[in-house]
């Protein structure tokens, strides 16, 4: 059981600095989020191989994770003779609150709304048959794909070349159409444009749920299968074979193939790269003796602390790099890329350093603390009025 647990928050600490390194190429580029969504740069092989390292692998690594974390819920409101989903619904109700904060006050792309929409319609499914469980995994799966291929169908017809590179070439890169829009320096004026941009910058949840959908509840079949035990090892290479041995080039090949090939790079072929890493990190951790070392306890303090870590890392991106803060992303776009991922090592020692501080004095991160209150308050009211 330990050993389980273990191999989950190492997990998850690689998903939220995975994750990171994502989204650093969105905070380190002079036009932003703007810069992301323009489709017109071509950002130069170096540049696209290192997207290529952390691009939707992390968001599909993140997401299997949520659907393990609902299974252990579930489990443990059965134990308890609880009713489910219950106070669940109540969870996801806060984390939707959250995902909403965090998105006007601080990132544009944030998953925590999607996750939280996806978790209140996984709850009603989590404990349904085996048959009615695959018959939504395949319906939400059938969908996605579909909506992925309209939609690289659409790019491919608007440019039949395809493009070269990916989406989103800053100022510095080849050709970045991205370079002739400013990005708004001021946070209050960042808030604005999130406001007035409403929708474009949440147009992400189409795909997020329906793929949220098929991950989550892959995640709890997984955790099932015994994918985090000793007897998960025969799956854990199937899914090694399958993720990392078929998916990594496919997630090359699509990688280089263009702008019009973003959606599949991004929510078809990585997921399947993130089935692949979880296998390979499980049965890393799962392989493990002796005490941990000093890279396993910074992943594991991440992890124990993940919503925190994710949450802030970004609002460290946003200090780094924004007008409003140290300006990096202006000042040295002339060292693009390198540069990039030096921020995001950096930022990554950073939360490994503080949140392994922080669990010295503290079960829980501090924004896990203030959700756990928020959480328990609604029931620790209601208490005395029954007795």
């Amino acid at each position: 059981m330990d050993r389980r647990i273990d191999a989950l928050d190492v997990l998850r600490g690689v998903a939220i600095l995975g994750t990171l390194g994502t989204n650093i190429w969105i905070f380190t580029d002079p036009a932003g989020p703007l810069g992301i969504l323009s489709f017109g740069g071509e950002p130069g092989v170096a540049e696209t191989f290192l997207r290529f390292l952390s691009n939707g692998k992390f968001l599909g690594l993140l997401t299997l994770l949520f659907g393990v974390g609902l299974e252990l819920q579930y489990r443990s409101a059965a134990r308890k003779g609880a009713r489910w989903p219950g106070r669940y619904l109540w969870r996801a109700a806060l984390l939707l609150a959250e995902g909403a904060v965090h998105f006007v006050l601080i990132f544009e792309f944030d998953v925590l709304m999607g996750y939280a929409l996806t978790s209140m319609i996984v709850a009603y499914l989590i404990g349904r048959s085996r048959r009615v469980v695959t018959a939504w995994m395949v319906a939400a799966g059938t969908l996605h794909v579909a909506m992925v291929g309209l939609l690289t169908l659409a790019l491919l017809t608007a440019s039949p070349s395809g493009g070269t590179g990916s989406p989103g070439g800053g100022a510095g890169s080849p050709g970045g159409g991205a370079a002739a829009v400013a990005y708004p320096g001021g946070w209050l004026d960042q808030v604005r444009l999130r406001l007035d941009n409403l929708v474009l910058f949440r147009a992400e949840l189409v795909f997020i749920v329906p793929l949220g959908i098929v991950l989550f509840l892959l995640g709890a079949r997984l955790m099932r299968a015994g994918l985090f035990e000793e007897r998960g090892a025969r799956l854990r290479s199937r899914l090694m074979a399958a993720g990392l041995g078929a998916g990594v080039p496919l997630n090359l090949i699509t990688s280089f193939a263009g702008p019009a090939w973003f959606m599949v790079d991004r929510y078809l072929v990585a997921p399947l790269v993130a089935l692949g890493l979880l296998a390979l990190i499980a049965s890393i951790v799962l392989g493990l003796r002796g005490e941990p070392g000093v890279l396993r306890r910074g992943l594991t303090a991440v992890g124990r602390t993940a919503l925190s870590c994710y949450v802030f890392q970004n609002v460290a991106a946003s200090v780094l790099c924004y007008g409003w803060g140290l300006g990096l992303a202006g000042r040295l776009d002339g060292l693009r890329p390198w540069w990039v991922p030096v921020a995001w090592a950096g930022i990554c020692l950073l939360f490994m350093v503080l949140a392994s501080l922080w669990l010295r004095r503290f079960e829980r991160g501090p924004l896990e603390l203030a959700w756990q209150w928020a959480y328990q308050a609604p029931f620790r009211t209601r208490a005395p009025a029954q007795r």
